[in-house]
């Protein structure tokens, strides 16, 4: 039996400068699609699939989400006033992990993503974590850490999520190199970050859901420059190829780029669209605008 996933890091010290001004006072993980923010997906998702213990690795900025997760009691005093079937007080709650199972540590330098798991290797400790960036929102049923965790319950060792690209677009991510493909679930051989198209050995790129043995923490504080004269997770990834079982599983559900404002807006539509007490005002004011424009 493999040993349980506990613990998720999310990395949230990203300065946002695709959303400026925006993101000069407001963390990109606290925009909302539709009303819920970005952050707020990520821990619903890994809530559901067992996570207990949530890891903020925040910088300077970011205390929104902080106060987001946190009580707000003035706000909940005055819903219970104003809100006597008690939905709206609900989903104030529910936003938050149980107290005391929340935790916050600053990156101090953005040296990249590799560096901002490695600063939550003291809570991490030697127990394997899952990993989820919320700029990479999807739409999945179940949700894609819950398929990740089927996986890792089988094979146990990495467990990282992996999408079809264009390979033309292969420099913009992290790439595998496949070895056993059952259609679902694909043994890995390497990995490359941003590789260019003739270098990539595949068209299998990550997604930002991982599953992880504690060992990764030891190669990141090497502090090895990857891509971009950053410290890249997927470099260490393929340090630990071949000393750990490791596997990637195909997105079972949709994908949006929340990283960028195309994919952000694609995002905001079909989720309203998901929404039976939105879906038909959006179609017909998409209809509307469509014409009008």
């Amino acid at each position: 039996m493999h040993q349980p996933v506990r613990t998720a890091v999310f990395p949230v010290a990203g300065l946002g400068t695709r959303f400026l001004p925006a993101t000069k006072a407001l963390p990109k993980e606290m925009l909302p699609v539709v009303d819920t923010p970005l952050i707020e997906y990520a821990v619903d998702e890994a809530r559901a699939a067992g996570i207990e213990e949530f890891i903020f690795v925040t910088g300077r900025g970011k205390s929104a989400i902080e106060d987001h997760f946190d009580r707000n009691f003035e706000l909940e005093g005055e819903l219970e006033r104003r809100d006597p079937d008690g939905k709206a007080l609900e989903l104030v709650r529910g936003s938050a992990p149980t107290a005391g199972h929340i935790a916050y540590v600053r990156q101090g330098e953005p040296l990249g993503p590799g560096h901002a798991v490695w600063c939550a290797r003291r809570f991490v400790g030697d127990e394997p974590f899952a990993v989820l960036l919320a700029d990479d929102l999807i739409m999945s049923d179940p949700p894609t850490l819950v398929d990740l965790m089927d996986v890792y319950r089988d094979k146990g060792g990495n467990v990282i999520s992996l999408m079809e690209i264009d390979p033309a677009v292969t420099s913009r991510y992290g790439v595998i190199s496949p070895g056993a493909d059952d259609g679902r679930v694909v043994e890995i051989l390497d990995l490359v970050e941003k590789p260019s198209a003739a270098e990539a050995p595949s068209n299998l790129a990550i997604v930002g859901r991982y599953i992880l043995q504690p060992g990764v923490m030891e190669i990141l504080a090497r502090g090895a420059r990857g891509a971009g004269g950053e410290i890249q997770l997927t470099d260490a990834l393929a340090a630990m190829v071949g000393s750990h079982p490791f596997h990637g599983v195909r997105l079972g559900g949709t994908r949006f780029d929340c990283g960028t404002k195309i994919g952000f807006l694609e995002a905001n539509v079909a989720y309203a669209l998901g929404r039976p007490d939105l879906e038909d005002d959006t179609r017909a004011r998409l209809r509307a605008i469509l014409d009008r424009f």
